[in-house]
């Protein structure tokens, strides 16, 4: 460790944040990252790995729990309830860590915070699992399938039923092992200021491994650097982090030459700078969304990449623009979702939702539609796209906007689902509107 700081303490501290107190993860873990920047790389690899590995594998590492201990993990002080999950997650997934170490390390951390009293039932329970671990009972796969999978994967139950009922037993297991199967970092090249061959030059002299992307010329996975802000391309805007999922918006709003774009829910701007890259200076695309903040994320950006034709402004998607009426080319309406297309990246996102929850943003999805959709001018499309998995507030949606507004044509849609196309699970549909 250095400068006594403790990897271990800051991950359980991270956890009791976003556990108990409700704090998203990887704004939790973003924020520690930057304050201890200067913790080597295998430090804070440790920190994320723990963190992230912990939440990901929450539902089941508490059935571990309680199968060796007589107090349930629901019964539990808070801080030995993440204490004990981030334990075990060592004890079953991190074999460079000894059992030995893990368990001793839970003791110390247990009585520096007071529970002294609690270290014999922390050690003797995680000792206990420690020897058991290759032998662990889940519930039965025949007798059980929908527990079987919410453990398994650590998905709740009722989203576990939710995909099954959408796409089927089988569909739903490769959704979930591909929720679990790792996230690979890919970049959208800024042509405002490079070229993708010498983002890639430059990429390499920074010791960055860089994999092509087939069909994307100008996006790349990269992997091996430190982290994004250690490397003098990201901070000169030559590239973007982006889902290739979410490169697809611009990929099928094709724009073109001199077209205006509205992007009405747009922070932190990655769409909006894409299509703003491809006008290749010409045109414009006004960037909106509900708060300052989300402003200057958006502006944050637009300065970053040094692009000339696009703009931030502040407005809330479901209050009407009468000066926006028939003014955009393209209008974007990447719309406040459930987020079921990003549990792999943002692992407690499936902890926090519910199926009510589902239900008020597909109304939310339709009144933004309602209020926007005459923003599009005659012969152009509007872009519908969400970062989820559900009918409801995709294909569903989508049905019931043509059906209220006969002059929007479904050109195409797609659902993607994770690893298909980049990590996340992703929606679009373009609709064009008729008349001249």
């Amino acid at each position: 460790m250095t400068d006594n700081i403790s990897t271990r303490e800051l991950s359980l501290q991270m956890l009791i944040e976003i556990n108990e107190k409700g704090q998203f993860s990887h704004i939790v873990l973003k924020g520690v990252l930057d304050k201890y920047q200067y913790l080597p790389k295998k430090e804070r690899a440790f920190i994320t790995r723990l963190t992230d590995g912990t939440m990901e594998h929450l539902i089941e590492l508490d059935h571990i729990i309680d199968l060796f201990s007589k107090t349930k993990t629901k019964k539990m002080k808070p801080l030995i309830r993440n204490l004990m999950r981030m334990s075990v997650y060592q004890i079953k997934y991190m074999d460079s860590v000894p059992d030995a170490a893990v368990c001793n390390e839970a003791v110390k951390l247990a009585k520096k915070h007071k529970f002294g009293q609690l270290s014999g039932f922390v050690n003797g329970v995680l000792r206990n699992i420690a020897r058991n671990i290759n032998d662990i009972k889940y519930p039965d796969v025949k007798k059980e399938f929908n527990k079987y999978l919410s453990v398994r994967y650590s998905m709740p139950e009722w989203i576990v039923r939710k995909f099954i009922k959408d796409y089927g037993n089988e569909k739903t297991q490769e959704i979930l092992a591909a929720f679990q199967s790792g996230n690979s970092i890919s970049i959208r090249v800024n042509t405002a200021k490079c070229t993708p061959s010498e983002l890639k030059d430059i990429l390499c002299d920074e010791g960055v491994c860089v994999e092509e992307i087939e069909g994307l010329d100008y996006a790349f996975v990269i992997s091996g650097f430190d982290y994004l802000n250690s490397l003098e391309s990201f901070r000169n805007g030559l590239f973007y982090v982006q889902d290739v999922s979410s490169m697809m918006v611009a990929e099928y709003a094709k724009p073109e030459h001199g077209d205006h774009v509205i992007d009405v829910c747009a922070a932190p701007g990655g769409k909006s700078t894409h299509i703003a890259e491809l006008l290749n200076g010409s045109g414009f695309v006004e960037a909106r969304d509900l708060t300052d903040y989300k402003v200057s994320l958006i502006e944050e950006n637009i300065k970053r990449h040094g692009l000339s034709n696009m703009g931030a402004v502040c407005m809330d998607a479901t209050v009407f623009n009468e000066a926006s009426v028939e003014k955009a080319d393209i209008l974007i309406c990447d719309l406040p979702c459930s987020g079921l297309g990003v549990l792999g990246r943002k692992k407690d996102i499936r902890y926090k939702m519910t199926e009510q929850s589902l239900d008020g943003l597909a109304e939310l999805q339709k009144e933004i539609l309602d209020t926007v959709h005459t923003y599009v001018r005659k012969g152009k499309k509007l872009i519908y796209s969400t970062c989820t998995m559900n009918p409801a507030e995709n294909e569903e949606n989508v049905r019931w906007f043509i059906n209220r507004y006969p002059e929007f044509e479904l050109e195409t849609s797609k659902q993607m689902f994770p690893k298909e196309i980049g990590n996340d699970g992703f929606f679009i549909a373009v609709l064009k509107r008729n008349g001249r």
